[in-house]
Protein backbone atom coordinates (compact mmCIF):
# COMPACT_ATOMS: atom_id res chain seq x y z
CA UNK A 1 0.00 0.00 0.00
CA UNK A 2 0.93 3.74 -0.67
CA UNK A 3 0.65 5.33 2.77
CA UNK A 4 1.88 8.74 0.75
CA UNK A 5 -1.66 8.62 -0.96
CA UNK A 6 -3.62 7.95 1.79
CA UNK A 7 -2.18 11.14 3.25
CA UNK A 8 -3.84 14.45 2.85
CA UNK A 9 -1.51 17.94 1.36
CA UNK A 10 -2.73 21.48 2.71
CA UNK A 11 -0.85 24.22 1.17
CA UNK A 12 0.00 27.34 3.03
CA UNK A 13 -1.26 25.81 6.19
CA UNK A 14 -0.51 26.77 8.82
CA UNK A 15 0.92 29.67 7.13
CA UNK A 16 2.04 30.56 3.41
CA UNK A 17 4.91 28.67 2.39
CA UNK A 18 4.12 25.14 4.40
CA UNK A 19 2.32 22.58 2.82
CA UNK A 20 1.42 20.42 5.97
CA UNK A 21 0.76 17.15 5.84
CA UNK A 22 -2.40 16.17 7.70
CA UNK A 23 -2.69 12.11 8.32
CA UNK A 24 -6.61 12.40 9.13
CA UNK A 25 -6.82 11.09 6.16
CA UNK A 26 -4.67 8.24 6.44
CA UNK A 27 -6.43 7.51 10.07
CA UNK A 28 -9.79 7.31 8.53
CA UNK A 29 -8.79 4.36 5.97
CA UNK A 30 -8.80 1.16 8.36
CA UNK A 31 -6.88 -0.15 5.81
CA UNK A 32 -4.14 2.40 5.91
CA UNK A 33 -4.91 2.52 9.59
CA UNK A 34 -3.80 -1.06 10.10
CA UNK A 35 -0.60 -0.71 7.42
CA UNK A 36 0.75 2.00 9.79
CA UNK A 37 0.57 -0.21 13.40
CA UNK A 38 1.73 -3.29 11.70
CA UNK A 39 4.42 -1.55 10.24
CA UNK A 40 5.63 -0.08 13.46
CA UNK A 41 5.37 -2.83 15.18
CA UNK A 42 7.08 -5.27 13.17
CA UNK A 43 9.81 -3.14 12.55
CA UNK A 44 10.29 -2.93 16.58
CA UNK A 45 8.75 -6.38 17.62
CA UNK A 46 12.08 -7.84 18.66
CA UNK A 47 13.71 -4.63 20.04
CA UNK A 48 12.55 -5.43 24.02
CA UNK A 49 10.34 -2.46 23.91
CA UNK A 50 9.46 -1.78 26.96
CA UNK A 51 7.68 1.70 26.56
CA UNK A 52 5.99 3.62 24.24
CA UNK A 53 6.76 7.70 24.59
CA UNK A 54 4.54 9.38 22.48
CA UNK A 55 3.64 13.10 21.67
CA UNK A 56 0.83 15.15 22.19
CA UNK A 57 -1.29 14.82 20.05
CA UNK A 58 -1.63 12.72 16.82
CA UNK A 59 1.16 10.25 18.12
CA UNK A 60 -0.82 8.89 20.79
CA UNK A 61 -3.33 7.45 18.18
CA UNK A 62 -0.72 5.14 16.38
CA UNK A 63 1.54 5.03 19.77
CA UNK A 64 -1.18 3.86 21.81
CA UNK A 65 -1.83 0.98 19.35
CA UNK A 66 1.73 -0.12 18.85
CA UNK A 67 2.32 -0.03 22.65
CA UNK A 68 -0.77 -2.64 22.90
CA UNK A 69 0.92 -5.17 20.27
CA UNK A 70 3.83 -4.94 21.75
CA UNK A 71 2.83 -5.48 25.23
CA UNK A 72 4.21 -2.36 26.21
CA UNK A 73 3.37 0.65 28.35
CA UNK A 74 2.20 4.13 27.13
CA UNK A 75 3.89 7.42 28.33
CA UNK A 76 2.27 10.22 26.82
CA UNK A 77 4.37 13.56 26.26
CA UNK A 78 1.82 16.51 26.83
CA UNK A 79 2.39 20.77 26.29
CA UNK A 80 3.34 21.82 29.47
CA UNK A 81 0.61 21.74 32.29
CA UNK A 82 -1.69 18.96 30.98
CA UNK A 83 -0.14 16.60 33.56
CA UNK A 84 -1.62 16.01 36.45
CA UNK A 85 1.56 14.91 39.26
CA UNK A 86 5.12 15.23 38.87
CA UNK A 87 6.21 16.16 35.80
CA UNK A 88 10.23 17.09 34.16
CA UNK A 89 9.77 19.88 31.50
CA UNK A 90 11.62 20.52 27.94
CA UNK A 91 11.91 23.61 26.31
CA UNK A 92 12.25 23.55 22.52
CA UNK A 93 12.07 26.47 19.52
CA UNK A 94 9.68 26.83 16.89
CA UNK A 95 9.60 28.45 13.74
CA UNK A 96 8.08 31.08 15.26
CA UNK A 97 8.74 30.93 19.31
CA UNK A 98 9.04 28.52 22.03
CA UNK A 99 7.35 25.79 23.38
CA UNK A 100 7.61 23.24 26.51
CA UNK A 101 6.66 19.39 26.56
CA UNK A 102 6.70 17.38 29.70
CA UNK A 103 6.30 13.76 30.82
CA UNK A 104 5.02 12.18 34.73
CA UNK A 105 8.86 11.94 36.63
CA UNK A 106 7.91 8.53 37.34
CA UNK A 107 6.93 7.71 33.46
CA UNK A 108 10.59 5.90 32.63
CA UNK A 109 13.08 3.97 34.56
CA UNK A 110 16.62 3.03 33.37
CA UNK A 111 15.59 -0.56 32.71
CA UNK A 112 13.15 0.65 30.12
CA UNK A 113 13.81 0.16 26.79
CA UNK A 114 11.95 3.39 24.97
CA UNK A 115 10.34 3.78 21.73
CA UNK A 116 9.91 7.71 20.89
CA UNK A 117 7.07 7.85 18.64
CA UNK A 118 5.56 10.86 16.60
CA UNK A 119 3.22 11.56 13.60
CA UNK A 120 5.80 13.69 12.03
CA UNK A 121 9.63 14.98 11.97
CA UNK A 122 9.87 18.34 10.67
CA UNK A 123 13.03 19.92 11.90
CA UNK A 124 13.31 17.41 14.74
CA UNK A 125 12.83 19.85 17.74
CA UNK A 126 10.12 18.42 19.20
CA UNK A 127 11.89 14.97 18.63
CA UNK A 128 14.67 16.47 20.36
CA UNK A 129 12.96 17.64 23.39
CA UNK A 130 10.99 14.66 23.54
CA UNK A 131 14.78 12.83 23.31
CA UNK A 132 16.29 15.17 26.20
CA UNK A 133 13.17 14.10 28.37
CA UNK A 134 13.41 10.25 27.92
CA UNK A 135 17.40 10.82 28.42
CA UNK A 136 17.30 12.23 31.86
CA UNK A 137 15.35 8.85 32.52
CA UNK A 138 18.44 7.45 31.95
CA UNK A 139 17.00 4.53 29.94
CA UNK A 140 18.75 1.46 28.36
CA UNK A 141 17.99 2.83 25.04
CA UNK A 142 16.09 4.74 22.69
CA UNK A 143 14.60 4.29 19.08
CA UNK A 144 12.05 6.62 17.30
CA UNK A 145 9.59 6.23 14.77
CA UNK A 146 7.78 8.60 12.65
CA UNK A 147 5.09 8.27 10.32
CA UNK A 148 6.63 11.35 7.70
CA UNK A 149 9.76 12.62 7.57
CA UNK A 150 10.07 15.68 5.80
CA UNK A 151 13.75 14.75 4.26
CA UNK A 152 14.20 18.30 2.50
CA UNK A 153 14.49 19.79 5.82
CA UNK A 154 18.35 19.17 6.89
CA UNK A 155 19.72 21.08 10.37
CA UNK A 156 21.35 20.10 13.06
CA UNK A 157 18.31 18.90 15.37
CA UNK A 158 18.00 15.70 13.01
CA UNK A 159 21.60 15.58 13.20
CA UNK A 160 21.72 14.54 16.46
CA UNK A 161 18.83 12.10 15.82
CA UNK A 162 20.64 10.28 13.50
CA UNK A 163 22.35 7.89 15.60
CA UNK A 164 19.53 6.36 17.16
CA UNK A 165 17.64 3.78 14.45
CA UNK A 166 14.59 5.50 12.97
CA UNK A 167 11.98 4.17 11.34
CA UNK A 168 9.90 6.39 8.84
CA UNK A 169 7.09 5.09 7.06
CA UNK A 170 7.05 8.13 4.66
CA UNK A 171 9.28 10.36 3.12
CA UNK A 172 8.61 13.87 1.36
Amino acid sequence: MNLKETIREIPDYPEKGISFKDITTMLKDSEAFKEVVNQVHENFRDKGITKIVSLESRGFIVGGAVAYLLDAGFVPVRKKGKLPAETVTESYELEYGSDQIEMHLDALTEDDVVLIHDDLLATGGTALAALNLVEKMKVKKVYFSFICDLKFISNGKKDQLSKYETHTLVEY
